[in-house]
């Protein structure tokens, strides 16, 4: 079974990262890009076979160590 956790900064939380590729991309003649917001993206490959404790897992693993939730949403999808 595999875990998708997208990790987003929340809304409102400056994103500096974002703003260089808006940047970067106009530079490259990308026009009519208003905002950027980039994130991360973790893929784990987990040996439980019940979905829903699965996401309760990958859900703990969130809180304690993957997003830092003070400035970080995220979302995960079991696959």
């Amino acid at each position: 079974m595999k875990a998708l956790v997208t990790i987003m900064l929340k809304d409102g939380v400056l994103d500096p990262q974002g703003e260089a590729i808006r940047h970067a991309l106009g530079g490259l003649g990308h026009k009519g890009v208003g905002g950027v917001r980039q994130g991360k993206l973790i893929e784990l490959d987990l040996d439980a076979t019940d979905a829903e404790a699965a996401k309760a897992e990958v859900t703990r693993m969130c809180e304690g160590l993957l997003a830092n939730t003070v400035i970080e949403k995220y979302s995960i999808e079991i696959a």
